[in-house]
């Protein structure tokens, strides 16, 4: 069965860090493109950041040089990093290769 489990959300203070993990199971990530996706209350889901299978990696303006995307092939594990959190960010956060989507993680960020 393939299925993406997100973690690593939960509750931090503007300026904070949070790591996100998005573990892969049923299929190789390294093979295909990870998506990192966000959806706050009341809005549209937008795409965050992105990781092709060759390892190159694009993220939404806003936040670029805040946020990093990797990915651990021998644990099958992706990460998005996020540093210097602020209340926006405050999200529902889900990982998605193909049409394979995790459940989702709730990042909040008090002010």
């Amino acid at each position: 069965q393939v299925q993406l489990v997100e973690s690593g959300g939960g509750l931090v203070q503007a300026g904070g860090s949070l790591r996100l993990s998005c573990a892969a199971s049923g299929l190789t990530l390294s093979s295909y493109a990870l998506d990192w996706y966000r959806q706050a209350p009341g809005k549209e889901r937008e795409l965050v950041a992105t990781i092709t299978s060759g390892g190159i990696t694009n993220y939404k303006d806003s936040v670029k040089g805040r946020f990093t995307i990797h990915r651990d092939n021998a644990k099958n594990t992706a990460y998005l990093q996020m540093n210097s959190l602020k209340p926006e960010d405050t999200a529902v956060y889900i990982c998605a290769t193909g049409s394979t989507w995790g459940q989702g993680t709730q990042v909040t960020v008090s002010s």
